[in-house]
Order: C-alpha cells, then structure tokens, then sequence
C-alpha cells in the first residue's frame, strides 16, 4: 500500500502561490516545495515572512527539513530556497534540464556568472529517479511543457504537479515561454493522468475562475482531472489542446515578476553578483521601439 503523505500547502496571495511542507505520516522527516521569496518590485525590497511561515509550521509540527524541491525555474515568483537552505541545511533539488533554462535565459540577461551546468544547484534529478523522505519514497517525473525543466514529485501517495496542471475549473499552464511546447505539455499532463485516480494532486498555483468559486483551492486528483479539466479533460485530442493553447496564450499578459524571477531561480534563488559598489541588480532587457 502506497504511503499516505502528510502535505500541508501555504498560498502566497501576491503571487497565487502555493508552497508546500511535505512530511512523513508523525514526522520527522519533511522536504519543501517551491517556496516563495516576498518580493516588492516597486521598491527592489524583499521580506521572507513566506518562508518563515513554512519553518515555524515545520518546527512547531517537530519537523526536520531534509530537501527542498524546486518544481521548475518559476516566472512568477522568487525562490526563497536560499533562505531554508541557510536555516535548515536542506539540499535544494530541481530537474536536471534546469541547464536548458539556464542557457536559453542567461543569454537573455547576459548572466555570464551562471553556470549552464546547474551547478548553482545540491542535486539535479533525473525522470525516474527516486529519494527517500524518512519512510516515504519519493519519485521524479519530468513533465516539461510549460519549461523544459518542469519536474513532478510523487511522494507517497501525493503528486505536486508544480505548473503542469491547475484546479480543474482552471485548466493548465501556459506553455509559450522559451523552450515551453504545448504538444509536449499535453503528452506531460497525459503521463500525469495515466497514474491511478485515485491519486492526490497539487497544484502550484490557484487563480479564481471569472465564474466559479471564491475559494482558493489547490488539491484535486487524477479523478478530477480526468473527468472535469476544462482543457484537457478526457476526449480532449492533442491537436484541439495545442490549438486551444497557443491561441489562449497569445491573449495571455507577462507575469508581473517574470524578468526579476526567471534571472534569480536559474540561480538557485540566488542575486546576481553585486556590482562593484556592493549592490546587487536585477537586469531588465529593453527591446527597441518597432
């Protein structure tokens, strides 16, 4: 019988993120999942009342962090990884095609500090691989589509799917981000689908259907999903999903963080270098006037 995971999610409002502490059935063992920085992009400045949360919960609970997960490269928010990692000593860990975004991204930004190699990274996973939270046995499932660096884990019986599906009311990711593929992200969602319904799942993140509810939510199963996923529900061809795909996301705005993201989570979630009067500065590409 497959393990029953303890999962307890935090949604981050200012972002529509849900960041997750995921531990074996009484503890001790636990990992994070994509956790969140608090960044202001009007004033530069950051608070980590996010991931703070997530450690007291943890240390409340007796709790002993042993990973922590990146799901993928977020373009909508900043990874607080660096912060637990200095609290807790935990190895962060994401898929081993982070190197992928890495080259696609630190040549946008002219980020000649980053490796390419992911070595900003503890541990790149590969599909199938599998690490053990105590007594719970965690998997490695590539899901790229919406990056080509997206990974799944399925710890006992839970899924965090990161941005490869949202709730059923709202569909799934958008995949026209460099190096996103719609045709891939379909054939990623189906490998997701094809494990047993009654299977949790957890999603990343949680936006309000325009009429639907009016309650954050962010577990569902493959049950769900199969039956009710406004996109990609069952019957859904590849051809209509990629067509539906590409024409939503044409209609589709940039994520309010995504340049300030994307160029400090394929560092880990680390700054760039300071300049030589000691401040650090994120970078914003200008593309000349048409």
């Amino acid at each position: 019988m497959t393990m029953r995971a303890d999962v307890q999610g935090f949604f981050d409002a200012d972002t529509n993120t849900v960041s997750y502490l995921v531990s074996e059935p009484g503890g001790p063992a636990a990992a994070i999942i994509d956790p969140v920085l608090n960044y202001d992009h009007a004033s530069g400045t950051f608070t980590k009342s996010g991931a703070q949360a997530i450690l007291d919960a943890a240390a409340a609970r007796g709790l002993t962090i042993r990973w922590i997960l990146e799901t993928h490269a977020h373009a909508d928010h900043l990874s607080a990884a660096p912060f637990i990692k200095s609290k807790t000593g935990a190895p962060v860990a994401i898929g081993e095609h982070i190197t992928d975004v890495q080259q696609i991204f630190s040549t946008v930004f002219d980020a000649t500090d980053v490796s390419r190699s992911g070595a900003e990274f503890d541990r790149l996973f590969t599909d199938g691989e599998t690490f053990d939270i105590g007594t719970l046995t965690a998997r490695v499932i590539h899901t790229p589509g919406h990056t080509p660096a997206c990974v799944s884990y399925q710890i006992g019986d839970a899924v965090f799917v990161g941005d490869t599906l949202f709730m059923p009311d709202y569909g799934t990711a958008r995949a026209d981000f460099p190096g996103g593929d719609a045709g891939t992200l379909y054939q990623s969602i189906h490998k997701l689908l094809a494990l047993p319904p009654e299977t949790r799942l957890f999603v990343c993140h949680d936006y309000l259907p325009a009429d639907g509810r009016d309650i954050h939510a962010w577990e569902t199963t493959v049950a769900a999903q199969r039956t009710g996923n406004v996109h990609v529900h069952d019957g859904v061809a590849q051809a209509d999903f990629v067509r539906m795909r590409h024409t939503r996301d044409k209609s589709l705005a940039a994520p309010a963080l995504l340049l300030p993201s994307v160029q400090v989570n394929i560092r880990a979630g680390h700054l760039p270098p300071a300049s030589p009067n000691g401040t650090n500065y994120l970078r914003i590409p200008i593309k000349p006037a048409a």
